[in-house]
């Protein structure tokens, strides 16, 4: 159920005109859902939820306790705030639990959209059909998944802050595989406007992938020039966002500085990375405050390869005398204004990575990872995919990634990020990997 904000402030107002804590914060959820899933080709599950949930917080010093409950009728609501002021007596104390914020300014984000909010059954099911139908017909077989939803969140403490945010979302993929079990392909899409999705067109994606990744040949692992889709890069650069200022000026991340201090300031990547968060951003909204009613504004974190924000946890902030500062929700990677296939015809030799996974880490202070390649690795050569080659291991780095960029694409939305196509030299491939 999809409150207004009207409706949300009138049920937070009750619930804590029942509270008997020092503090009190209090949070109501609601989201109505559905999804379709299907799996050789033919539909396995589909269903809608709805759900509305709310959760009391209250506090006494520095201790805290909670509860939560998906009823609304004013016996439901009164049993949580009391529940979570038993739990808070018998809690131990946090000694780094800040106060709770008093009123803040929040920007609107445009991430609710009606035409999200009324996908309909049969909608999913002509989604499902635009993979199955075209798999079906090339001798292939189609497992795919398509989610979407609406809600809103709001909260309201006893300080007077109040926060309303909705949204929307829809989230797709599909993997299609040959029936001779050699050739495999995926894609994925999401967005918070349904308009923006294309069923048939992201569905022939994958087809088009598992068709041309049939019998692949056996190359030798070692250093190669890789071009990585969106898909392919984005997990790595999201291990790579972890600015926290906490764990960098105490050793323990890639952003300490060795014999102390920070990397804040330093260039560490090439020049034509620049990485920010927005969470007012078109193309790719978030909420516009954290869990604590923190405000959440356009942030950069690399400015032409340079170090240029770290992240402030509120305890944090007040202990080293900086401004709090959340954390990015989005992550947003100016490019170039190259197509994937610009980048493919500029290459001499290397190869197109369009999907990685089961990443893993190697070592946190370099940022050293593990990962392998699939559903679908292609040999490039005088600028054109000549054939399909077995999947790698790969040992890498995000940062050494971004130091050793060659071309950089229009940037593309991946999980809720913008992130372009790019060109690398010399990525790491240890070993081959039998899997497809």
């Amino acid at each position: 159920m999809i409150l207004d904000e009207r409706q949300a402030r009138a049920i937070l107002e009750k619930a804590l005109r029942l509270s008997k804590a020092e503090e009190c914060t209090v949070r109501l959820n609601g989201r109505t859902s559905g999804n379709i899933r299907y799996a050789r080709n033919t539909v396995t599950t589909a269903g809608v939820q709805q759900n509305t949930s709310l959760s009391v917080a209250s506090s006494f010093g520095k201790r805290t306790g909670s509860a939560s409950v998906n009823e609304l009728d004013d016996a439901a609501i009164e049993r949580a705030v009391r529940r979570a002021e038993e739990l808070a007596r018998l809690a131990p104390e946090n000694p780094e639990q800040m106060p709770i914020l008093g009123p803040q300014t929040f920007s609107p984000t445009p991430a609710y959209f009606e035409s999200t909010a009324a996908i309909t059954p049969e909608y999913r099911a002509e989604v499902a059909a635009a993979g199955i139908m075209p798999a079906r017909e090339k001798d292939c077989t189609a497992a795919g998944f398509l989610n979407d939803g609406a809600g809103f969140s709001a909260m309201l403490n006893s300080k007077g802050l109040f926060a309303y945010h909705r949204s929307s979302d829809v989230d797709f993929s599909l993997t299609v595989r040959t029936s001779d079990g050699s050739g495999s392909g995926y894609v994925t899409r999401d967005v918070n406007d349904v308009r923006k999705f294309d069923a048939k067109a992201a569905s022939a994606i994958a087809l088009e992938k598992a068709v041309a990744s049939r019998s692949p040949r056996a190359i030798e692992p070692g250093k190669y020039t890789v071009i990585l889709e969106p898909e392919a890069s984005v997990e790595l650069i999201q291990n790579m966002m972890g600015f926290d200022a906490r764990n960098a000026e105490e050793g323990r991340s890639w952003l300490a500085a060795p014999g102390g201090g920070t990397r804040l300031g330093q260039k560490l990547m090439d020049e034509r990375v620049t990485i920010y968060s927005d969470p007012a951003n078109p193309e790719v909204p978030s909420a516009p405050w954290t869990g604590e009613g923190m405000a959440r504004k356009r942030t950069m974190w690399i400015e032409k390869g340079v170090v240029k924000n770290l992240s402030y946890s509120r305890y944090w902030a007040e202990k080293q005398g900086k401004e709090a500062l959340p954390g990015p929700a989005n992550i947003i990677m100016e490019g170039g204004t190259e197509s994937l296939e610009d980048l493919i015809r500029g290459t001499r030799r290397g190869i197109l990575l369009t999907r990685t996974w089961y990443i893993r880490t190697v070592d946190p202070q370099t940022l050293l990872y593990t990962g392998l390649t699939r559903d679908g690795t292609f040999y490039i050569e005088d600028g054109q995919i000549r054939h399909a080659v077995k999947n790698f291991r790969f040992n890498e780095s995000p940062v050494i990634m971004l130091n050793n960029l060659d071309a950089l694409g229009r940037p593309e939305r991946i999980r809720g990020n913008l992130i372009p196509p790019m060109r690398v030299r010399d990525f790491t491939f240890t070993s081959l990997s039998d899997a497809i």
